[in-house]
């Protein structure tokens, strides 16, 4: 229906306005939408007052005409022109109801649109250092980032999600020590370093080494005092690597698969499955001229967007307004991370990608103005980059503060959380908040029942409406549903609920355009209390068989719009509580 009324509106545009640049940018601007209140009919346009602004006329006089051109439409009630030119609309009832039967009809697809117009979009997220299990502080990014995902497909997007293994970094070489060093701890005196990776999980992976891996070639390691941990850390990686290299590389990566493994498993049970998995390494090393890496900063070099200083080279990150210039290869000759992140990109624009979201910590916000420049100084569009950055979730329990540390070994895992209170919980309350603002996620009360859990709350109201269709179907087996009470305006306490759910299209488009999926919990928390005061005000099942009828039609569709918005967020709709 709202489709409808925007071609009459660019048809009335098109009357008054001849620049088809002014008739493009109001519409860009203006919103018609379900209105927020039956009170104000069933939808509403500001048209009006975007064109007068911008054409400098009269709203009221527009919406006037526009009122009159409305007015001819055969399923409009009524139009009106509120306050300082909106134009109100009242749907007939058949049109008004046809919301139920369209959506019955149409099931699990309602609510999909194609504004994504088959885009192709990469969406990389989670990406934790495959150093040790996920932890809850990581669960929040793969909520969001797969949500996103979902709702971006649901809206014609070709959506491809990424998880990007950093195997090539110093971190993986702490690890390979850290496995090393708890499994000949007793020969060396029990010795750890302060920076070494601690937890059991360490443990297990010494554990399920091949028994062809020489360990005892390690014992021999020499423990040099030094003050500084990272240092300490750096000299016991040199020693391992000199004592036996074969052995190292082969507990490098065997540690490496493991970790993936876990991550990826633990992944899989949190309901994020990712259509690939890109590996550092696989961008090469820098000193190879065929490899990503070496590739993307000699093109920099020769496109004069990077230089040689004090042995460095560097990137001007000029063009989007960075502080400083960033060190692309050290005066060492090594590459930094930096130009590992370079290259990646690289290989993001080439794959073909119209849309590059990354999903990131807050704390990365400093790095989005570096990577900008490197896309545009290698010669593509900086506005296909999109960075959502997601704040650190606080976990309590039992009213105390959980602690995330992978380093300390003592941290409670994103597998222990499912554990505790299931995928679908937890998805929901990471993504029940605005994902840049901080979050402090409370397990008690998400195992809770009261109707303070908003994931209970609404869980409930669609598990209440499979007991009831159960219930009148078993007392009335004859029962045929339609809307043909509701059709003739006899049974309008229903009338709410068939608004509400009539918005459900424009949030979904609303969520994906924005990026927000917490817009979609808003919403269903909004629909389950609306119907719940409809089932605490109306004793269903006593009502004449017509009436039940009629309920019954319009209840299914809300169940309906609840189950996809709970779908679009990766979380099962419960059938029973």
């Amino acid at each position: 229906m709202i489709g409808e009324i925007n071609k009459e509106i660019e048809k009335f545009l098109s009357s008054i306005v001849n620049n088809k640049k002014n008739i493009n940018s109001i519409i860009k601007k203006c919103s018609t939408s379900i209105s927020d209140d039956l009170k104000k009919g069933h939808i509403t346009s500001n048209v009006c007052m975007v064109a007068a602004s911008i054409l400098k006329l009269n709203p009221k006089k527009l919406a006037e005409d526009l009122k009159t051109r409305l007015e001819k439409i055969d399923k409009f009630d009524n139009v009106e022109v509120a306050g300082p030119g909106f134009i109100n609309i009242s749907l007939k009832r058949e049109y008004f109801v046809s919301t139920i039967e369209f959506i019955n009809k149409n099931k699990d697809s309602f609510g999909s649109s194609a504004i994504g117009k088959k885009k192709k979009v990469q969406i990389e997220f989670v990406s934790a250092n495959p150093t040790g299990p996920l932890h809850v502080g990581h669960g929040r990014g793969a909520a969001y980032g797969d949500a996103i995902g979902r709702i971006l497909e649901s809206t014609g997007s070709i959506v491809e999600k990424e998880y990007y293994v950093n195997d090539a970094g110093r971190q993986i070489d702490i690890l390979t020590a850290s496995v090393i060093l708890r499994l000949i701890k007793n020969d060396i005196s029990n010795y750890f370093p302060a920076n070494g990776y601690k937890g059991e999980y360490i443990d297990e992976i010494g554990k399920k080494l091949d028994k062809e891996v020489k360990i005892q070639d390690f014992k021999s390691l020499s423990i040099k005092s030094c003050e500084d941990p990272e240092k300490e850390i750096d000299n016991i990686i040199h020693e391992l690597e000199k004592l036996n290299n074969n052995s190292w590389n082969l507990i490098k990566d065997f540690s490496l698969k493991e970790i993936v493994k876990s991550i990826e498993d633990d992944l899989k049970a949190f309901n994020v499955n990712f259509d690939n998995w890109f590996y550092e390494s696989s961008l090469g090393m820098i000193d190879d001229d065929s490899s990503n890496i070496a590739s993307s900063v000699n093109k920099l070099k020769r496109d004069g967007h990077a230089y040689e200083k004090d042995k460095a080279i560097w990137l001007n990150t000029d063009i989007s307004g960075d502080d400083k210039h960033r060190v692309l290869v050290r005066d060492n000759g090594k590459a930094t991370y930096f130009a590992s992140d370079v290259a990646y990109h690289k290989n993001k624009v080439d794959r073909g990608f119209d849309k590059l979201i990354n999903v990131w910590g807050a704390d990365h916000h400093g790095y989005i103005k570096r990577i900008e420049a490197s896309i545009e100084n290698l010669g593509s569009d900086k506005n296909k980059l999109i960075v959502k950055l997601v704040q650190f979730a606080n976990l309590f329990k039992n009213g105390k503060k959980v602690k995330m540390s992978t380093r300390s070994g003592e941290f409670f895992t994103l597998k222990n959380l499912i554990e505790d209170i299931g995928s679908d919980a937890a998805r929901f309350y990471y993504l029940s908040k605005q994902a840049d603002q901080h979050l402090d996620f409370d397990l008690d009360l998400a195992k809770s029942d009261s109707k303070e859990n908003i994931f209970y709350y609404i869980q409930y109201a669609h598990a209440r409406i499979v007991s009831l269709e159960e219930k009148a179907l078993d007392k009335f087996s004859d029962i045929k549903r339609n809307i043909k009470n509701i059709s003739s305006g006899n049974y309008k306490e229903c009338d709410n609920l068939i608004h509400e759910i009539s918005k459900f299209p424009d949030i979904v488009n609303k969520s994906a355009n924005t990026l927000q999926p917490h817009v979609i919990i808003y919403y269903l928390k909004d629909l389950s209390q609306l119907f719940h005061s409809f089932y605490n005000d109306n004793h269903v099942l006593s009502e004449s068989e017509e009436n039940i009828q009629s309920i019954l039609e319009c209840l299914i569709a809300v169940k309906q719009v609840i189950s996809n918005g709970l779908n679009l967020l990766g979380i099962t709709p419960m059938q029973k509580m």
